[in-house]
C-alpha cells in the first residue's frame, strides 16, 4: 500500500494508492464529523455509490449531485451545492467527500473551502487525471468565461484515497486524457516514469495493473513532494503547470466543450516542447522525445479551426502571467524543466503554430 505524505503549513495528510481502498473510506471520516456530504456525478454514483455507502456504514450522509463538465464548473453551481448543504442540515462539523473526476475534486474542494468558512474535505478521485493530479495538493477552483480556474482557493484535504481498481470502468477517452498528465510528471521530474510511458505503451493502454499502479504511485510521489515543498505555487510548484499554459488557452478558446483537460494539456506540452527548442532551453532531441511520447497516446481530437493568434492572445490573461509577463514551464531535458518569462511573442506564436501543424 504505497502511501505518500503531503506536509504543508495548512495540513499534514496522506495520499494513499491501494486497490480496494474505496471500501475502507469510512475509516478516514473522523468520529466527531457531522453529516457527510458526498459531491459526485450520477454516473460515478451508479457505478460505485453502493460501495461508498457501505464504507460509510452508519454515518449520516447526503448525496449532492453535480452534472459535471467544464462548462458547469462555475460559481453558480457552487452556490447551488452550498444551498443544498444548508437545506439538508450542513454545519461546521460537516465534511465534504469529493467523489469523482478532476472537475468534481475541484468543485467539491472549493465548496468545502467556503461553506461555513471552511469544512474538511476527503478526496476520492475516480479518474486517472484526478488520481495523479487534481485530487492532490489542495488547489480548488471554478472557471470564468475569461479563463480556467480563475476563482479558487487552496484547501488541503483530510486525505486522498486512490483506488486504481475503479479505472477499469473509465471510458477510453477519459483514461487516455489522464495518461497525458502522467506523461507530464515524467517530463518534469522522473525520467523513469517517462521511460515507462514511452517504452511500454501497450501495457499502459491495456491498463495492465502493474503498469497502472506504478505510474499512479510515481505520479503521486512527485505531486506530494512538490506540494510539500511549495504549497501555494510560489516557485517549485509552478513546474506542475507544464503544458497547462497553452492548454488552458485551448480550453477557453473552445468554451470548454471540445477537449478534455488532459487532451488540452497534451497539446500544451507539444507547444512547450517547440517553445523550449526555439528558445534554446532544450535541444531538438528532447523536443522530439516529448512529441513522440504524446503521439504514442494520440491522436488528439482535431484542431481544425483553432487560430494560433487567438490562443496567443489568451495567454495574457492566464493566472501565470505576472506583471504583464507570460511565464512558461519549458523542458530542459527529460526529468527537468525551467520557468522562463519575457519570451518574444512572435516566438510563442511560432511554437503554437508548430503544435497546431
Amino acid at each position: 500500500m504505497p502511501s505518500f505524505l503531503v506536509e504543508t503549513v495548512a495540513r499534514r495528510y496522506e495520499a494513499i494508492v491501494e486497490r480496494g481502498i474505496l471500501d475502507r473510506a469510512g475509516a478516514y471520516v473522523p468520529e466527531r464529523a457531522g453529516t457527510v456530504f458526498v459531491v459526485t456525478t450520477a454516473d460515478v454514483w451508479q457505478l460505485y455509490g453502493q460501495r461508498l455507502e457501505r464504507a460509510l456504514g452508519s454515518r449520516k450522509h447526503e448525496v449532492l449531485f453535480f452534472a459535471g463538465g467544464e462548462e458547469r464548473k462555475r460559481l453558480d453551481e457552487v452556490e447551488r451545492l452550498a444551498a443544498e448543504m444548508a437545506a439538508r442540515g450542513g454545519e461546521r462539523s460537516s465534511m465534504v467527500v469529493a467523489f469523482g473526476g478532476g472537475i468534481v475534486t475541484d468543485v467539491g474542494g472549493f465548496l468545502a473551502s467556503v461553506f461555513m468558512r471552511g469544512v474538511p474535505v476527503l478526496q476520492i478521485p475516480t479518474t486517472l487525471l484526478a488520481q495523479v493530479d487534481a485530487g492532490i495538493g489542495g488547489k480548488t477552483g471554478v472557471n470564468l468565461r475569461e479563463g480556467k480556474n480563475l476563482v479558487g482557493t487552496f484547501h488541503q484535504p483530510a486525505a486522498v484515497l486512490i483506488d486504481p481498481g475503479v479505472l477499469s470502468t473509465l471510458a477510453e477517452r477519459e483514461y487516455t486524457a489522464g495518461l497525458f498528465e502522467v506523461l507530464k510528471h515524467g517530463v518534469i521530474r522522473s525520467p523513469e516514469l517517462f521511460r515507462l510511458m514511452a517504452g511500454q505503451p501497450e501495457a499502459v493502454r491495456a491498463r495492465a495493473p502493474e503498469a497502472v499502479d506504478r505510474m499512479i504511485a510515481e505520479s503521486v510521489r512527485i505531486k506530494a513532494q512538490v506540494v510539500s515543498a511549495d504549497e501555494r505555487e510560489g516557485d517549485l510548484r509552478r513546474i506542475l503547470n507544464f503544458g497547462h499554459t497553452v492548454g488552458h488557452a485551448l480550453e477557453a478558446e473552445t468554451d470548454y466543450t471540445r477537449y478534455l483537460h488532459g487532451e488540452a494539456v497534451a497539446f500544451g506540452m507539444c507547444a512547450a516542447a517547440h517553445l523550449g527548442r526555439l528558445a534554446g532551453v532544450c535541444n531538438a532531441a528532447t523536443c522530439q522525445a516529448i512529441l513522440d511520447a504524446v503521439a504514442l497516446y494520440g491522436p488528439l481530437p482535431p484542431l481544425d479551426g483553432i487560430a494560433a493568434g487567438n490562443l496567443a492572445a489568451r495567454l495574457r490573461g492566464d493566472k501565470k502571467t505576472v506583471h504583464g509577463k507570460m511565464h512558461f514551464v519549458l523542458p530542459v531535458e527529460i526529468g527537468a524543466v525551467r520557468i522562463v518569462s519575457g519570451l518574444d511573442e512572435t516566438m510563442v506564436l511560432e511554437a503554437i503554430r508548430a503544435a497546431l501543424a
